[in-house]
């Protein structure tokens, strides 16, 4: 005590106080939250960048950002339905302009009637505005075959990474072995590690077989389920379709599986769906696990919990900065759905311009709009483009020696397993480095290139991977992949 009583006297000699918040001081739970794919290599880059605009010599001339599913930064075109109406409902006064198609005036001026004095500048219901609600529950019914969906058990949300830490809030409880445990993918999206250990709630990891294309096996669920039950309580399980980062697309089977598999277990389900209009290979098809559990029947359809999630920022749209998205809820206890929209209330709305795009979103044009064909050219340009790249991505990496790309099936990103040599990888733990973050930040060092590695979003040991986006456009995408591939080989030199 009279060691810290001097301290504080020391202190006040030299006019200074204690802060209040410190390291020692603040919330652990904080301190131990990681995110790849903004993380160190990201803020590595960011002084790179710096560096370069302040004249700096670097053998690139520009860093390459390949880190994130960013679609509009990697220069994909917006759709134009979607930007005129908006700029219609920012900018009323242009309602009378000659220069936007009669559709997009009238989708205007239905949004702006649906929002509190005619604004989107307007506080809306916590849930959302219920006209865009009742558009997810239309759009929900048209993609699943008629199912029915209700509008209240849509929640809108700040993109669906807001919803998803709604309903783990809700989950997460106990303390010791009753500590919730949430099984999640490994790879995973490090969202989801970052969340469990913000909400002091345990990671309980599932490995997809990188041999069989990320397949998801249900034995592998059994084994991590049986050994999370000595030390939490697992109450939920999380599935990624289509994958991130490992863009696989699950089977109809293999949901049915799922879906069994939770319910006998008694687990609540999340389905992260948010790339579900991404899907490339020959063979794949994308199926909701809403429509999965309906067709399936009693006691499943009836019993199982469920939440989905989709958002504005993926897709054909890449709108990520108005940060839109949904979350629909099934054999959600009622009780326990009046606390989640308690639990939304506290942050008042999801912001206005997003919740208006995932309206239009959900209900693009009509084949009678005169919106309508350009719509559908820009959607089907996006999609075939983003097809084409999938499938140069994985040929082009499996062209190169050391390293192996499975079919990037869905979904945005492609994360090949590369070989590092013995040598690197003693380097790497002598700097006290994963050694696929110390081949990272070399690629990002020598190339400018910026992707996230394997390690932070998790990978089985003695594997080393990396995440890239497949977004850039197709000119320079090539020239990207066999940049990276040509510094892996060499790299390998540097280190045999």
């Amino acid at each position: 005590m009279a060691a810290r009583a001097g301290g504080h006297s020391q202190a006040a000699m030299n006019g200074m106080k204690e802060k209040v918040l410190t390291l020692d001081t603040m919330n652990p739970c904080v301190r131990r939250v990681e995110y790849a794919v903004r993380g160190p290599i990201v803020l590595r880059a960011l002084e790179l960048e710096q560096d370069l605009r302040q004249g700096v010599k670097k053998p690139f001339t520009e860093i390459i950002h390949a880190n994130l599913g960013d679609a509009q930064a990697m220069g994909q075109k917006t759709i134009t339905f979607f930007r005129q109406v908006l700029a219609l409902c920012v900018h009323p006064d242009l309602l009378n302009s000659p220069h936007f198609p009669e559709d997009t005036k009238r989708r205007a001026e239905r949004i702006l009637q649906a929002c509190g004095g005619h604004s989107l500048g307007a506080y809306t219901f916590s849930a959302g505005i219920r006209l865009f609600r009742e558009d997810v529950a239309q759009y929900i019914e048209q993609r699943d075959g008629g199912i029915p969906s209700d509008p209240n058990n849509i929640f809108l949300s700040t993109g669906a990474s807001d919803a998803i830490m709604t309903v783990l809030k809700l989950l997460v409880a106990g303390e010791g072995r009753s500590r919730t445990g949430v099984l999640i993918p490994i790879p995973q999206y490090p969202l989801y590690s970052a969340v469990l250990a913000e909400f002091n709630a345990v990671q309980v990891d599932y490995y997809l077989d990188e041999d069989r294309a990320w397949a998801l096996d249900i034995a592998e669920l059994q084994r991590a389920l049986h050994e999370a039950r000595g030390h939490c309580t697992p109450r939920a399980l999380c599935i990624i379709n289509p994958g991130n980062p490992t863009g696989q697309v699950q089977t109809r089977e293999c949901i049915e599986a799922v879906i069994r598999f939770a319910f006998e277990e008694r687990l609540f389900l999340l389905a992260d769906e948010v790339y579900q209009d991404n899907v490339y290979a020959d063979g794949s098809r994308f199926h909701s696990f809403k429509k999965v559990l309906m067709e399936m029947g009693p006691p499943y359809s009836t019993q199982q919990e469920l939440a989905s999630f989709h958002s504005i920022s993926k897709g054909y749209m890449g709108e990520c900065g108005f940060r839109g998205g949904y979350v629909e809820v099934v054999n959600m206890d009622p009780k326990v759905q009046q606390q989640m929209q308690k639990l939304m209330s506290v942050r008042l709305c999801p912001p206005v311009p997003g919740q208006a795009v995932l309206s239009m979103v959900v209900s693009p044009p009509a084949p009678s709009d005169p919106s309508f064909e350009q719509f559908q050219a820009e959607r089907q340009a996006v999609l075939a483009e983003l097809a084409a790249k999938a499938k140069l991505t994985e040929q082009v990496f499996n062209e190169a020696p050391g390293i192996r790309c499975n079919p990037v099936q869905g979904a945005m990103y492609s994360f090949p397993r590369v070989q590092l040599p013995a040598r690197a990888v003693q380097r790497a733990q002598e700097l006290g480095l994963a050694p696929d973050m110390f081949f990272c930040l070399r690629l990002l060092e020598e190339t400018g290139i910026c992707v996230v590695p394997g390690s932070g979003f998790g990978q089985r040991e003695g594997t080393y991977h990396f995440r890239m986006t497949i977004l850039p456009p197709m000119e320079k995408l090539r020239p990207l992949l066999e940049k990276l591939s040509q510094f892996h080989a060499k790299f390998t030199r540097d280190f045999s």
